[in-house]
């Protein structure tokens, strides 16, 4: 399966305003992709609308990207089944709040199947939530989905920038890089990430970041996380 598991959409205040449900959808059933997920910044909000947007077009995950206190960022997926409800109920409780300064942030849309602003975000979501990276792990764990440490050697918000290590203890499903060379020094440096799922995704958050059909998964060892994870 061709894949773009990391892409945000208007609601993040860092994205284009033209990241719209359809906008998105098409740009990655032009470019050939097979699933994709839009991981919005500690927020499921803009999800509920995608399974009609996407029908015929293209799979999707359920995602959110989630900011630990450590200001660690990891992406949770989520079966298309998931009652999305309780994780925003989660989200809501725990995020530290300060509100959105539009201005300077950005807008925080929320969208219909007919990518219409039926709301707006008013607190801020490019926050921490009061947790850490363990109790988020856990959380997504609660909620029958798999949690991927995003971006794992970023400058900023990825687990070595800001915790300078991997703890083989931390109950994570799979790391995500930006480029095969990533991968290959996060082995050199701790090879237990042996048998871990690596996933390079865009981090999109204008169209034209949307990724080309050039990474691939495995769909039966993909699918098999949960699995092995939930029976």
């Amino acid at each position: 399966m061709y894949y773009d598991l990391h892409i945000h959409s208007a609601l993040s205040p860092c994205s284009d305003d033209d990241m719209t449900l359809h906008n998105i959808v098409n740009m990655a059933w032009i470019k050939g992709l097979d699933i994709i997920a839009i991981t919005d910044h500690n927020s499921v909000k803009q999800l509920p609308y995608l399974p009609i947007v996407a029908e015929g077009k293209v799979q999707f995950l359920y995602g959110v990207e989630i900011q630990s206190r450590e200001e660690v960022h990891v992406l949770g997926y989520f079966l298309p089944n998931t009652d999305l409800s309780s994780i925003q109920e989660f989200l809501d409780q725990y995020l530290i709040e300060e509100p959105n300064d539009e201005d300077y942030f950005g807008h925080q849309y929320i969208l219909n199947e007919f990518d219409e602003v039926i709301g707006k975000e008013s607190r801020l979501l490019i926050k921490s939530l009061d947790l850490s990276l363990k109790d988020i792990i856990a959380y997504i764990h609660q909620f029958k989905g798999i949690a991927v440490l995003a971006h794992a050697l970023s400058e900023r918000f990825s687990i070595m920038h800001n915790m300078m290590t991997i703890d083989p203890m931390l109950d994570f499903d799979g790391i995500e890089v930006t480029n095969p060379q990533e991968k290959k020094q996060l082995l050199n440096m701790f090879p237990f990430l042996q048998e871990t799922m690596w996933f390079i995704s865009s981090d999109a958050h204008r169209l034209e970041m949307i990724s080309e059909p050039k990474h691939q998964l495995d769909e039966k060892e993909f699918y098999d996380l949960w699995r092995k994870r939930y029976g």
